[in-house]
């Protein structure tokens, strides 16, 4: 609505009051209160259409379904990627786009003819809608997210890629169901890096579960049943192989403390790792495993943090980003074996100015696989970020980064990755 229209509306309600209690004084007091109430009414909805707004709903940004408790908030960024590495990934592949360990050539001969390749994409941008109902049982939340990492595009055509899940989840209460992060590992902990794979050495993992969380002072515990999925290397097989049917869901507990300088959190994960593949007709046994991780983030001067993640086990496997180390090996009789695995990353990050900042990240990975695995099979990684982030407006970051990055395989070859990005994302 103008500004015109609006006075139009206003003088209307005022000229409508005048009239009705009259400017000689002998309207009786009670009707001139009715009245008043009526105009602030009147001027109220002439306010409401005005500003041409929805009700506020109870969170910041949100607003409410008419006739309704929900609260609903609308959410994303629309970013946008170039990208310069000294080797390629391959056509069309995801390698190029992300750091994506798994596709770091190794040998002698590891990308050298595919040098110097350029990307640019817009496949992190990112969609959410989730909604807030206050119940007799707490509250009610439901949350959607999505980003285009799907299906791969034709890059030689429209560059068009697949809108795929990231979460979709709802809660009530203490109990929540659906698909989000694994609740091995806290989430708040991972660091800003332009790099949408991140850094090597931290849990990632988003899968359907079932989880009860419960605060107490100073933190809070939680419990999983989240999605099984056995990942084996097979003696004389190059790739890992992925079972065809899985026993039981992968177990977790975590406990967060949250201080006024720092969050720890320290989860538990309980796994059976098994194999039922026809790639593999003699494997049919299956083993118990786990895993142990810690992270933190430490504030400490003005808004800086420190952000770590420590983790140690024997069935880390397809945890470890991107899927990494397998989650069992089975050897030439058939016989399942579980390996010891570590990873670990370390993150600060510095503000130069209230709107520019960097963060510095190192991150590694190590298996120790049993003898007989394929020399194909992944043994080890390491990378290294550093950027620096300007964010003009709150809602816009514009960025550079540089990343290294090696992987070194059973059989002792060795790969590695140099590449400088360039981001701009703009959030609503």
């Amino acid at each position: 609505m103008t500004a015109i229209t609006y006075a139009k509306h206003r003088k209307r309600a005022l000229l409508l009051a005048s009239l009705l209690v009259g400017t000689n004084g002998y309207a009786r007091a009670d009707d001139a209160s009715a009245l008043k109430e009526q105009v602030d009414v009147l001027q109220r909805k002439v306010d409401a259409l005005a500003n041409n707004s929805l009700p506020a709903g109870a969170t910041k940004g949100s607003f409410k379904i008419p006739g309704s408790d929900t609260s609903v908030t609308l959410g994303g960024y629309v970013k946008f990627d170039a990208i310069m590495s000294d080797k390629s990934a391959g056509v069309d592949s995801v390698g190029d786009q992300q750091l994506n360990i798994n596709l770091v050539p190794v040998g002698p001969t590891a990308g050298q003819h595919k040098k110097d390749q350029v990307t640019l994409h817009a496949r992190q941008t990112r969609l959410s809608l989730g909604t807030s109902t206050p119940t007799s049982y707490g509250g009610l939340t439901t949350y959607i997210e999505g980003d285009f990492f799907g299906a791969d595009g034709n890059e030689s055509v429209s560059n068009s890629s697949g809108f795929r899940i990231r979460h979709a989840y709802g809660s009530l209460g203490n109990l929540s169901a659906g698909q989000y992060w694994t609740n091995l590992f806290n989430e708040q902990a991972y660091p800003e890096t332009l790099d949408f794979g991140g850094t090597v050495g931290e849990i990632f993992i988003r899968q359907a579960q079932i989880r009860w969380t419960q605060k107490f002072a100073g933190g809070d515990w939680s419990v999983s049943a989240e999605n099984p999925e056995s990942v084996v290397a097979v003696a004389g097989a190059a790739a890992p192989f992925r079972a065809d049917s899985d026993h039981a869901p992968d177990l977790t507990g975590r406990i967060r403390f949250a201080g006024e300088r720092a969050t720890y959190s320290v989860g538990l994960l309980a796994r059976n790792i098994s194999i039922d593949s026809a790639a593999a007709p003699a494997a049919t046994s299956e083993k118990w495993g786990g895993a142990a991780v810690l992270t933190g983030i430490v504030r400490t001067t003005g808004r800086d943090d420190l952000r770590f993640d420590l983790n140690v086990g024997n069935a880390i496997g397809r945890y470890q980003v991107p899927g990494f180390f397998p989650d069992g090996y089975v050897d030439a009789t058939g016989a399942m074996h579980l390996a010891r695995q570590e990873s670990a990353f370390v993150a600060y990050r510095h503000f130069w100015t209230p709107t520019l900042r960097s963060s510095f990240v190192a991150g590694a990975a190590n298996s120790n696989p049993p003898n007989g695995t394929s020399s194909a099979i992944n043994k080890s990684d390491r990378s290294q970020h550093l950027n620096l982030i300007w964010s003009p407006v709150p809602a816009v970051n514009l960025g550079t980064e540089l990343l290294h990055a090696e992987r070194t395989v059973v059989g002792g070859d060795h790969g590695s990755l140099k590449r400088i990005q360039f981001s701009a994302q703009y959030s609503f």
